[in-house]
């Protein structure tokens, strides 16, 4: 992780590629391949230390299980290479359509959407029976149910493909491997979806544990606690996606059941789960990539910012992060990370408290220092993006400032397109690039506050 940062002096810039720029059709070539080489070596001549770019599951792998195609990555990574830059290589095995910022639909695999059909319990379930085909349910994670393979094998073995197809860049071109764990690649459960409309901010977010895999695991940790009862299902008095907190029995701040024995029963089993299945993968991914000199391991942790104020902050409990007033959900998953060698990459590092809307009690500053002061009790990396696209000044400070007072390790722009090559706004990035060079070896810019112009208000 030291070296990742030492690369260049402060803290090094990497840009998110275009949702789509492998062609969906046949993983084969690259959208806009004659602008591409043009747009890598400006980013390269800013100063821009690399890229990132998703590697999804539907694509690669997407007609037969076991038949991988990385030939678009390929030209991608070698026009990287050819342009003096990096590469960050996420891992998605997750859908991309139906969260923030998806402008583009790449579904999981044919072959493992057949198999969600015929058992549809290996899609996330809601209380209201809603199945999510954005990740396949952690519950079934050792269980044979992808043509005789587990989910966890899969991912393993797609990460073994990723090694053996690139095994000259790997290190000197490639020089992360960011696995994705969920939803959005976020190590969460798909909690707050946007699709249909499901879910939209700032509402709590539902509780992902109704399909039988979850329900039987959940039965036998209620046995287990002498209270068989708890093992039927989750909170039933927890309203629904769109609920404020104190609106719920479960999550209100006075008698809330979130903090009766039975809330804190489940929300330790939830949370437990998650935490087990990142453990899963990840150790997947270090058989993998565990001994590949010059490439590390990261992971990413969603931004869930609003209700953070509230003593129960109910949409982080409903995906999973066990984090409330009273109780620290986020050192668990960093020493978690730290047992494989992971950075954690924490989104929502450009937002300030004040651009919120104020009845959704957002609070995105203290949040990222909460997980930064998580990272390192654990001894990981910090890096962080910007959880929605901004070109403007005041996000550039936010996160300059954030990345020197955190010891930032490496920082993420969302994401490389036209909007970032307009004039105006490519200058402030070209600027934004090189304090973040400066980053930790001088004193952090004050944090500046915005015009009326200037404040945006984020949503997610």
């Amino acid at each position: 992780m030291a070296e990742c940062a030492a690369r260049k002096s402060g803290v090094p810039v990497f840009v998110m590629m275009p949702l789509d720029t492998v062609k969906t059709c046949c993983g084969s070539g690259l959208n806009h391949r004659k602008t591409m080489a043009r747009d890598l070596a400006a980013l390269q001549s800013a100063g821009v230390e690399g890229i990132m770019v998703d590697v999804w599951w539907g694509i690669v792998e997407g007609e037969e299980p076991g038949m991988y195609n990385f030939d678009g990555y390929m030209k991608l990574v070698g026009m990287a290479r050819d342009a003096g830059l990096k590469v960050q290589a996420v891992m998605s095995f997750h859908q991309c359509g139906g969260n923030v910022g998806d402008t583009v639909n790449i579904p999981l695999p044919q072959w493992v959407v057949e198999e969600m059909d015929k058992d549809q319990d290996l899609a996330y379930t809601d209380q209201w029976g809603r199945r999510s085909y954005e990740y396949v349910s952690l519950g079934c994670d050792d269980m044979p149910v992808l043509q005789g393979r587990t989910p966890v094998q899969c991912y393993t073995d797609f990460m073994s493909a990723f090694r053996d197809h690139f095994a000259a860049f790997l290190g000197n071109t490639i020089v992360e491997i960011q696995v994705g764990m969920g939803p959005a690649g976020e190590l969460r459960y798909p909690s707050y979806p946007e699709s249909e409309e499901t879910w939209k901010f700032p509402g709590i977010g539902a509780f992902q544990c109704y399909d039988k895999y979850m329900l039987s695991n959940l039965a036998i940790a209620a046995a287990t606690a002498g209270n068989p009862d708890w093992g039927l299902g989750g909170p039933t008095d927890a309203g629904d996606y769109n609920s404020c907190p104190d609106d719920t029995d479960f999550f209100r701040q006075d008698g809330g059941g979130w903090g009766t024995e039975y809330g804190q029963f489940f929300m330790s089993w939830y949370s437990r789960m998650l935490l087990e299945h990142g453990d899963r993968v990840l150790s997947g991914a270090a058989s993998v990539f565990g001994h590949v000199p010059g490439v590390h391991l990261s992971a990413k942790v969603a931004g869930i910012h609003w209700h953070y104020g509230t003593e129960s902050h109910a949409p982080e409990l409903t995906a999973g992060y066990y984090n409330t007033q009273h109780r620290d959900g986020y050192l668990p998953i960093a020493r978690m990370l730290g047992r494989h060698g992971a950075v954690l990459n924490f989104t929502c590092v450009e937002m300030r408290d004040h651009e919120q809307p104020q009845d959704a009690r957002c609070q995105p500053e203290c949040l990222v220092r909460q997980v930064a002061a998580a990272a390192r009790e654990a001894g990981v990396g910090l890096a962080g993006e910007n959880a929605l696209p901004r070109y403007d000044d005041a996000a550039h400070d936010q996160v300059v400032a954030t990345a020197q007072e955190e010891q930032m390790v490496a920082f993420t722009y969302l994401r490389m397109g036209p909007d970032l090559f307009q004039p105006e706004n490519w200058i402030r990035f070209a600027a934004f690039v090189k304090r973040m060079s400066d980053a930790g070896s001088s004193p952090p810019r004050s944090r500046q506050k915005t015009t009326e112009d200037d404040a945006v208000s984020v949503q997610g």
